[in-house]
């Protein structure tokens, strides 16, 4: 069940020099959703993302993020393309890192660790270390790390590109149940067609040269999904009306099913 809008991008522009990566784009999030951004490299995904959770400054436009529990301190967890984990702490203090920087002492925190750690099934490695763990299970660190504050929204930038078909499918069943459970708002960037139909309630299709939004598309099929909506009828309509939108936004070789 989705609610009030609680990311409100207005008219929001970024250029890196001569650049302009972002042209006047416009979009509503509403609690409760899990929205995709699709399109190819250098539409402005991954920098719209960045722009969502402050790490770039706007050049022109607004965002505004509107917590309903007015609380903004810890509303934003943010994933990365790359597990991005310390290769010298472990895994529990990798997760503990955000707490740590919040100010928050190991007696207070402790507890979310492990409940991080035990959501994405690695209870028994809190003691382990990067270099320990395959791709899956560092990428699972990594969302724990960003699920410990306990966000509203969680903002995902291409996490799985880089693992195999069946770590990735696992990762998406996971990621939807995790987001279900905890009331999550999601925004996910990916260059996948099939993943984006899979994981999402709504597809934002973005060109690019300049990066603008030029589909807005709902997906109606009930939510959390599962495997057995890969093989229906409706999944294959869906994947072939997203893909139908972003070819016409780019060349046919630049699309990746």
């Amino acid at each position: 069940m989705t609610g009030d809008p609680i990311i409100t991008m207005d008219r929001v522009s970024k250029q890196f020099g001569d650049v302009l990566a972002i042209d006047d784009m416009s979009m509503n999030i509403r609690e409760g959703e899990f929205v995709t951004l699709l399109g190819p490299s250098g539409c402005g995904k991954s920098t719209a993302l960045k722009l969502v959770a402050g790490f770039l400054p706007l050049t022109a436009g607004n965002i505004k993020i509107s917590p309903p529990n007015g609380d903004a301190e810890h509303d934003l967890g943010f994933v990365f393309q790359e597990p991005t984990l310390m290769p010298w702490a472990s895994d529990f203090d990798n997760v503990y890192l955000p707490q740590e920087l919040a100010g928050v002492g190991r007696g207070g925190g402790e507890p979310r660790e492990h409940e991080a750690l035990k959501e994405v099934g690695l209870s028994r490695f809190a003691r382990s270390y990067p270099r320990q763990l395959s791709g899956g299970m560092k990428m699972r660190v990594s969302i724990a790390r960003a699920l410990v504050t306990r966000p509203r929204i969680l903002l995902m930038d291409e996490p799985f590109a880089a693992l195999d078909d069946m770590t990735r499918t696992n990762l998406n069943n996971d990621l939807m149940q995790l987001s279900d459970d905890h009331g999550l708002t999601g925004v996910f960037v990916t260059h996948s067609v099939f993943e984006s139909v899979y994981l999402s309630t709504r597809v934002i299709v973005m060109a690019a040269r300049p990066g603008r939004l030029v589909a807005d598309m709902p997906l109606d099929a009930p939510w959390p999904r599962n495997e057995d909506y890969r093989t229906s009828i409706e999944f294959t309509d869906e994947t072939r009306r997203v893909s139908e939108t972003l070819k016409g936004t780019l060349h046919v070789d630049e699309i990746d099913h």
